[in-house]
């Protein structure tokens, strides 16, 4: 448990550098915005592969059985957040997690300003009705939680970073997602950003279930859905 306890907490903290401007500003000033983006997604991509090996240590500690209808969540959600999540990568957005900057924002940021964040979000909450253990609620509790959190963090970030245009930006944009199109205030349209995220989804789909899960977690999800 000390492992796991100690790879979260460093997780975290990772984490939390893109929503402190003057530690994010300090590190892109020594390394430049590419460098610093490529050497995040490394360190950030080593630090979950951590976070995942140690929560499998654990002891196996049942809480609820496992049926077949829990991979359903798993199966709506998991595609939401990953397109969400690629989508905002991809895409220029100056309210929250992105590697592009400047510019104006990307068709994405009509859906939601924060679609990383809801993204892991849908993701996390995805994966935890068919893993009824201890191990797994704590790691995907955990996800779900400091994604939850990342939206008070990043809003604040966003109001002091675009000062007097805030207002007039966020006024286009919400960070319930649909909210703005619902209330008339923003259009949905597909740019090429989207089309990469929609394309590279499909295609980590088709290796998911193809094996990909069995070989990363050892658990195929449509063996469990066959029950």
């Amino acid at each position: 448990m000390a492992q796991f306890l100690l790879a979260f907490g460093a997780f975290i903290a990772l984490h939390s550098i893109p929503a402190i401007p003057k530690i994010r500003g300090t590190l892109i000033g020594w390394t430049g915005h590419g460098s610093y983006i490529a050497g995040y997604s490394v360190v950030s991509t080593a630090a979950l592969a951590w976070l995942i090996l140690s929560a499998l240590s654990l002891d196996y500690v049942e809480i609820w059985q496992p049926r077949p209808w829990q991979a359903w969540p798993t199966f709506v959600l998991s595609p939401i957040g990953l397109f969400l999540v690629l989508a905002g990568l991809f895409s220029r957005n100056p309210f929250s997690i992105s590697f592009r900057k400047g510019g104006e924002a990307d068709a994405i940021v009509a859906v939601t300003r924060h679609p990383v964040l809801w993204g892991f979000l849908c993701w996390s909450v995805g994966h935890i009705p068919p893993n009824g253990d201890l191990r797994s609620l704590l790691l995907f509790g955990g996800f779900a939680a400091f994604s939850a959190g990342g939206f008070f963090m990043l809003e604040k970030r966003a109001r002091r970073s675009l000062g007097s245009a805030w207002p007039s930006a966020s006024s286009r944009t919400s960070v319930i997602p649909f909210a703005a199109v619902i209330n008339g205030k923003a259009k949905i349209t597909i740019d090429v950003p989207m089309a990469a995220a929609l394309l590279c989804t499909v295609a980590s789909l088709v290796w998911l279930l193809g094996g990909g899960h069995a070989a990363l977690v050892g658990a195929d999800p449509l063996l469990f859905l066959g029950g």
